[in-house]
């Protein structure tokens, strides 16, 4: 009955819902080919993302002035963490779900921290469980406000520091072209591309310097 329904309708009709229909589907395929290949830059606005971008560049850090080794985006029999100090046996994590996972699971040997998004790298080590050395990571020592990290930003873009919001995102277009996964890079490289972006974006030329865009200039005098 449907086929004689379809029998009776013009063939111009059927021919171009037909043609709409593909027509439809490849739009749909090239947009998510390109969204894959061409990601957008992170979140700007300081949204979950770049909180996560800045709270692990502070960890990482951190991790170095106290000289302890560390790998990233580790799967442990399962469960994906950030952080992983192979020689402590000690996870960091932000998902509650893998801190959980870890945690309770009686036969793994690994210890584990949440790391709140909210929580400074700095206080990392009051959480850790081993004794850590005392170094200077006050606010003045992070690496949003060091000049060195900042220069090494902009050097991974292959810009100067004098570069302004919109060479920061051009420059961050390209190198995503090259460091992506899906176009033979390494997760490490695409992540330091991420990073150096974060930080760039931050002292680029025209931005206020506290992770407000251009079209938003107003301090909270609430906050510290």
């Amino acid at each position: 009955m449907f086929g004689e329904w379809i029998a009776a309708l013009p063939g111009w009709l059927v021919w171009g819902v037909a043609a709409g229909v593909v027509a439809s589907a490849g739009v749909a395929s090239v947009f998510l080919a390109a969204n894959r290949l061409f990601p957008d830059p992170p979140a700007r606005s300081g949204g979950p993302d770049r909180g996560s971008l800045r709270r692990e560049a502070e960890i990482r850090e951190y991790l170095r002035r106290i000289d302890e080794r560390f790998v990233e985006d580790v799967d442990l029999d399962g469960t994906r963490v950030a952080f992983y100090l192979p020689e402590r046996g000690v996870a960091l994590t932000f998902d509650v779900h893998a801190y959980f996972a870890i945690r309770d699971d009686e036969e793994r040997t690994d210890r584990v921290i949440l790391c709140e998004h909210e929580m400074p790298g700095r206080h990392l080590g009051r959480r850790l469980p081993f004794e850590v050395p005392e170094v200077d990571v006050g606010p003045g020592s992070g690496t949003a406000a060091g000049s060195a990290p900042v220069a090494s930003a902009f050097d991974t873009l292959e810009l100067p520091t004098t570069a302004g919001e919109e060479s920061v995102e051009r420059a961050y277009r390209e190198k995503v072209k090259e460091t992506h996964p899906d176009q033979g890079g390494s997760r490490e490289a695409f992540a330091e591309v991420r990073e150096a972006y974060t930080t760039a974006l931050e002292h680029a030329e025209g931005t206020s310097g506290d992770g407000r865009g251009p079209g938003d200039r107003t301090v909270d005098r609430g906050r510290a």
